[in-house]
């Protein structure tokens, strides 16, 4: 499957990105995990929207963000010197709270199994019992 030419420019991107903002800017706000997960180019090139990914509490995050946003015309003229492009495009950094909502969701999941363990254990039944029951319960 052939990709379009904006995804290959968000691929190029988004490795750019993240080496400009973990070594070339200099500020303390931001915390040494921090990356650039993805970018996403607008059709014409014109646009682009990465997603940071920042490890720490709520106030880092916000911290870091705010340094990026503070910086974005130094990153976008280094960005600029690396890949060239007819136009220059125009730089929106969102947060990326993917790694967060995934550990939330491993969270649950594991609770999840703790208490079904937990019920199996009161009831006195087996793992392949419970299963037996469940499948009965499901099929009535």
């Amino acid at each position: 499957m052939r990709r379009n030419r904006a995804a290959i420019v968000g691929d190029e991107m988004q490795k750019v990105l993240s080496d400009i903002i973990s070594n070339k800017v200099k500020d303390p706000r931001i915390p040494f995990l921090t990356s650039v997960t993805s970018v996403k180019m607008s059709s014409d090139l014109t646009h682009a929207t990465a997603y940071v990914s920042v490890y720490g509490d709520q106030a880092t995050k916000k911290g870091c963000m705010d340094a990026i946003e503070h910086a974005k015309g130094f990153i976008r003229r280094e960005m600029c010197k690396q890949i060239n492009l007819r136009v220059a495009p125009e730089l929106h950094f969102e947060a990326d709270n993917s790694l967060e909502d995934a550990a939330r969701m491993n969270d649950l999941i594991d609770r999840t199994l703790h208490d079904d363990e937990v019920r199996r254990r009161e009831l006195g039944l087996t793992a392949e019992e419970g299963e037996a029951t469940d499948e009965g319960n499901i099929q009535e």
